[in-house]
């Protein structure tokens, strides 16, 4: 008997011999485009859907899955393993792949599934990002595993009919067909002219053509079957191949160059019980459990090839469960039951040392070569099309851009002829290579990362718990999915580490890719609600009675007016909230009652994008009042949720700087008007967010008062600070922010005097009150928390922190410096500390005060009260109105020493700061000196640059551990 080349080793068919895509719709599905109306199915595509649970998704999925592994392949598993093992080996394998069916099942029950299979449930399912890098990933895959099947095909014909390249050996009858290294490339180039023709014509004739295929595996099947029980035992000549021996000497023992078929026999089932791994005679490798483990799996794999048919099923939620079960169980029979015959019927050399014995034990030979020749033509042409499926699905979902545009295109039939031409050219492509093993595991594993991707969105669906989540299919758990995913990945690392870690690189690269690149979908993303449902599982969890001052972070809710005018502080209130919670909040002055609709819904698609053009982390919040204090409250009460509301109100400051837009396009031209208060023509009609634009002298920075109309007045500005106080929130007042550049302040220039340095001013005293000189209240300490805060920030750790401390003659100098360092060493803040003598100021001060005393004594009391009255509260106050019979110092304080304390601290401004932290005082307690409180923190901090008024009430530093 002559030599005989196996028809496929099992290199090639063990990582090629999955049909994953049998026939995804040949027309257009009516998916939403992004930004794009819902397309109308045309009568011919609804006619097209019209395949049955057979038809559609049993034969596709058996093709599949036995394609030539049933007949090339498990004598080698049996022979290599024995028939303990290799059951055991079906056992597990069915069982990982049963955990995928499950949850393919699941999702292609959970409501209409359009075309696209595997791709379109990822995508829907996990997002663009995922769907878009394994539906490229599966592309190509199938790219590849279409050229494999070819080249495995032009193997089988040119060892059938190929005349030998030996002419030491003789050639048989049928042997005429001329082989080579071109002459291969020419068979294989025809193979894939056929497969392109009927996939040109349309997935209908491709349905008709796998069933034919079908019906001949099924009948060469079923042969097989009788050849066990109608062939008599008989002696079978090996390859030549498996019987050379090139590690043997000549005198070492000679392999043998024949094996008997003993029909069924114990003593044959008894040898062939135990693993006997030997080497394996087409590649020269040792054989393991691994090895031998990897290649029967991928015999086990093909089960997506049913539910890649549901744009062409009537029925696809009853059809893919149903028919891939059933195939999935079939298989298993089948392969169960030719091991049991195999090992009882055939000696273990046969096994080991031909693979294609079923030729040679088979009623008729050639039936077993029919066989072949048609699993193997039906697994190219089902790769092909599938192919060309994935590529239009990838083209339609604007993924990749223009790069996929051509192949959207589809004939009159709605074939996607361009993307079934453009897959047909990188097979023919991979053709060029001639043989494919060294990418045949990576096409294997990038459909094993394709099952994967199914059990993690499964996984990923059942863990949300959506409401929308209601598959009619039941059997499965978190627990199956999670199994899936294990078993999918301990396969792909089984069958090739470097393989399997450089795809699933490569899928990261191109989910970034997706990520930065493509536009925003209306699939909707799993992720959103993953994070919802972990995100209030923790809230719940956040208990505000185990709170503890360590652990404590600020939580602000930060108002603003106009964002216009408000990015400078905006970006900076980023920077301190350390990792807390962070609300911008916004009060539109309205009456519900009096409005057609909420006018606030359509404003927070602007508020969000400012989000993301300022690149902060933070929340956004608005409301509808009546005036902006009760607004404010509204906020306060209701910002946040459980443990994480806002702590901390920042107000921005009330006075009459003009307003800067921070927001206009610079790439807009503006033209010239001769009203300059009066915005661009070209702003109004290309504003860069739907913000009200800022006119000159209308709108007062961050405080929401509009030109004459004082929406917001100085007594309702303090009652805010007082509302705030009384809720035990801490507040914040920014003053001069307008121009706040955080990029220019952290960078100053290196020729400047001095060198480029940041500082940071920190005043921890009550300048309002300068007979209470503390550092160690909990005001000054929640000042010097928030300085340390910005200090820890990225951005600012170069910066420089100067605590001032203002002493009086007579008090020791020394000693108060120390006790202050010894103070911050223990709070762990690094600071340094600037003695400042200010009794020139606290004369002025006291002088006041004496002037009051003495003028209580010897003059009327509505005299006193007036002469004690700022100017503009002498204008809202009358004589009869006046309650507070004895105000305390902080009510007395002259404008002479406020502008002293500025001077003081302007002076000490060398080089000047970056920001500064001063003390704010309570509100008075009596609201008719709202004013008169306004008008000292106006002039305390004029001209000081960005500063920061700040008031604490709760404890918020700790020195134990």
């Amino acid at each position: 008997m002559t030599e005989r080349t196996p028809l496929l080793h099992y290199r090639l068919s063990a990582s090629v011999n999955e049909s994953e895509l049998r026939s995804p719709p040949a027309g257009p599905v009516p998916e939403r485009q992004p930004g794009g109306p819902r397309q109308r199915r045309t009568p011919a595509q609804r006619q097209r859907q019209k395949l049955s649970t057979f038809f559609g998704v049993v034969i596709p999925t058996l093709l599949s899955m036995f394609s030539v592994v049933v007949f090339l392949r498990i004598g080698f598993v049996v022979g290599q393993s024995g028939l303990y093992q290799a059951i055991a080996m079906f056992l597990v394998a069915y069982l990982i792949i049963s955990m995928t069916v499950l949850s393919v099942c699941a999702i292609s029950t959970n409501g209409a599934l359009d075309a696209g299979g595997a791709y379109y449930m990822i995508s829907r399912a996990l997002g663009p990002e995922f769907g878009g890098s394994i539906g490229l990933m599966f592309f190509l895959a199938n790219v590849c595993g279409s050229a494999l099947y070819v080249l495995g095909l032009v193997e089988a014909i040119v060892g059938s009919f190929g005349m030998p390249e030996d002419v030491s050996v003789a050639a048989t009858p049928f042997q005429v067909l001329p082989s080579g290294y071109w002459w291969s490339l020419l068979y294989g180039t025809a193979i894939t002219l056929l497969c392109l023709l009927v996939c040109l014509v349309g997935a209908h004739i491709y349905a008709k053509a796998t069933f034919i295929i079908f019906l001949v595996v099924m009948f060469v099947l079923g042969t097989i079957f009788v050849s066990f029980f109608a062939v008599r035992p008989q002696t079978i000549t090996l390859p030549t191949s498996a019987t050379r021996n090139p590690t043997m000497n000549a005198t070492g023992p000679v392999a043998p160059t024949t094996a008997n078929f003993t029909g069924f026999k114990l003593d044959t089932l008894l040898g062939n019980l135990q693993a006997d791994y030997t080497v394996d005679y087409t590649t020269g490798t040792m054989m393991s459990f691994a090895t031998v483990f990897a290649v029967m799996f991928n015999g086990c794999t093909g089960i997506m090839a049913g539910s890649n048919m549901s744009g062409d099923l009537k029925s696809p939620s009853s059809s893919i469960p149903r028919g891939t079960i059933t195939a999935v169980i079939f298989t298993f029979i089948i392969y169960n039951l030719l091991s049991v015959l195999i090992a009882c019927s055939c000696d273990r050399v046969l096994l080991q040392k031909d693979y294609s014995f079923l030729t040679d034990i088979n009623i008729w030979h050639p039936f077993v070569t029919i066989g072949v020749y048609s699993s193997t033509l039906s697994a190219a042409m089902s790769n092909l099309i599938g192919a060309s499926r994935i590529l239009y699905a990838l083209a339609r979902d604007d993924l990749f851009g223009k790069a996929l545009s051509p192949a959207k295109r589809t004939s009159q039939s709605g074939n996607p002829w361009v993307s079934v031409l453009i897959s047909w050219f990188l097979v023919q492509l991979v053709l060029f290579s001639g043989k494919l093993n060294t990418i045949a595991s990576i096409v294997t594993i990038f459909f094993l990362l394709v099952y994967a991707a199914v059990d993690l969105a499964c996984l990923a669906l059942e863990w949300a718990s959506a409401p929308n989540f209601r598959p009619t299919f039941r059997y499965f758990t978190w627990h199956t999915c999670v199994l899936g995913i294990v078993g999918c990945a301990i396969m792909m690392f089984l069958i090739n580490a470097i393989y399997a870690s450089a795809s699933i690189a490569f899928m990261l690269l191109l989910l970034l890719l997706i990520h930065y690149l493509s536009p925003t979908s209306s699939w909707g993303y799993i992720s959103q609600a993953l994070i919802f449902h972990q995100v209030r599982k923790y809230l719940l969890m956040l208990d505000v009675r185990k709170d503890h001052v360590k652990f404590w972070r600020p939580q602000i809710l930060l108002m603003v007016s106009n964002p216009r005018s408000s990015v400078g502080l905006i970006t900076f209130i980023n920077d301190i909230k350390k990792s807390g919670l962070y609300v911008l909040g916004h009060v539109q002055l309205g009456d519900l009652n009096t409005l057609p609709s909420d006018p606030l819904q359509s404003q927070y698609d602007s508020w969000l994008s400012l989000v993301d053009h300022l690149n902060i982390k933070a929340f956004v919040n608005l409301t509808l009042a009546d005036s902006v204090r009760h607004g404010v409250q509204h906020l306060l009460f209701i910002s946040g949720l459980g443990g994480m509301r806002p702590n901390t109100l920042i107000l921005g400051f009330y006075d009459d700087c003009l307003p800067k837009d921070r927001l206009v396009d610079p790439s807009l031209p503006f033209s010239q008007s001769t009203d300059p208060s009066e915005p661009s023509q070209e702003l109004e009609q290309q504003p860069l967010f739907h913000f009200a634009y800022l006119r000159n002298g209308s709108v007062r920075q961050d405080s929401g008062e509009l030109g004459d109309g004082k929406v917001l007045g100085a007594q309702e500005y303090v009652a805010i600070i007082a509302d705030a106080m009384k809720m035990l929130k801490n507040v914040v007042l920014a003053r001069y922010f307008n121009n706040f550049d955080r990029t220019q302040v952290l960078s100053p220039p290196s020729s400047s005097p001095w060198k480029g340095a940041v500082y940071v001013d920190v005043w921890p005293v009550n300048l309002l009150r300068p007979d209470s000189c503390s550092y160690v209240d909990t005001c000054s300490l929640f000042l010097l928390q928030l300085a340390c805060i910005l200090n820890m920030v990225r951005g600012w750790k170069k910066a420089t922190l100067r605590l001032f401390l203002c002493v009086e003659e007579g008090r020791s100098v020394r000693g108060s410096e120390e006790k202050l360092g010894q103070l911050l060493k223990e709070l762990r803040i690094k600071a340094r500390i600037y003695p400042v003598p200010w009794d020139q100021q606290v004369a002025l001060h006291w002088q006041r005060q004496g002037k009051w005393g003495k003028k209580q004594q010897s003059q009327p009391y509505d005299t006193i009260k007036e002469e004690t009255k700022p100017r503009a509260v002498e204008e809202e106050e009358s004589d009869d109105d006046y309650v507070n019979s004895f105000p305390s110092n902080t009510m007395h304080l002259s404008d002479d020493y406020l502008s002293a304390v500025n001077k003081l601290i302007l002076d000490q401004a060398r080089p000047p700061p970056a920001v500064r932290f001063l003390y704010l005082p309570r509100p008075p307690a009596d609201t008719r000196r709202y004013t008169s409180y306004l008008h000292q923190l106006e002039l305390l901090t004029r001209d000081l640059g960005p500063t920061l008024l700040i008031h604490g009430v709760t404890p918020v530093i700790t020195t134990d551990l």
